[in-house]
């Protein structure tokens, strides 16, 4: 059974419909953030070597990012209604990722664990349509919602 091991809640102060988590030693990332970033029709998450995209339904707002480290993969999430899910995998070459908007990295970093380890990551989220309607109007706190899941990925 998949146990538990961290769960960190930040507050992403997201810019441009857009966060990312990169690996905290930016030397390990070769494109770093916001380079390369496609823009939102690229889809929910963008995989880069060491880092991953994550794109908003709120053009400037602050949303919830809940982070858990599991020991292996947990079961699917169904306390939320979740809009929208999706899977990637990244590397952290220092066992730690920086929360970075387009105005650069905020001061939220999240600890996996062991420096080196490729990561299976599974996103979820909510809020995404009320967010896009409240952003629209102002610089909402707390609407859109994301839970990260990192588990040890078998390669």
């Amino acid at each position: 059974m998949p146990v538990l091991i961290r769960r960190q809640r930040v507050d992403v102060p997201v810019e441009f419909f857009v966060f990312s988590l990169q690996d905290a030693d930016d030397t390990e990332v070769p494109v770093p953030f916001p380079d390369g970033w496609p823009g939102t029709e690229a889809g929910f998450l963008v995989q880069f070597e060491g880092r991953v995209d994550v794109s908003s339904a709120g053009h400037t707002h602050v949303a919830l990012l809940t982070a858990e480290v599991w020991d292996s993969e947990p079961p699917e999430e169904r306390r939320e209604p979740w809009e929208t899910c999706g899977d990637t995998r990244i590397r952290s070459g220092s066992g730690s990722l920086a929360v970075w908007v387009p105005g650069g990295a905020t001061t939220d970093e999240l600890t996996l664990g062991v420096p080196g380890d490729l990561w299976h990551l599974r996103v979820y989220c909510t809020g995404r349509t009320e967010v896009a309607r409240a952003a629209a109007r102002g610089v909402p706190h707390g609407i859109e919602r994301y839970l990260a899941q990192f588990w040890p990925a078998v390669v």
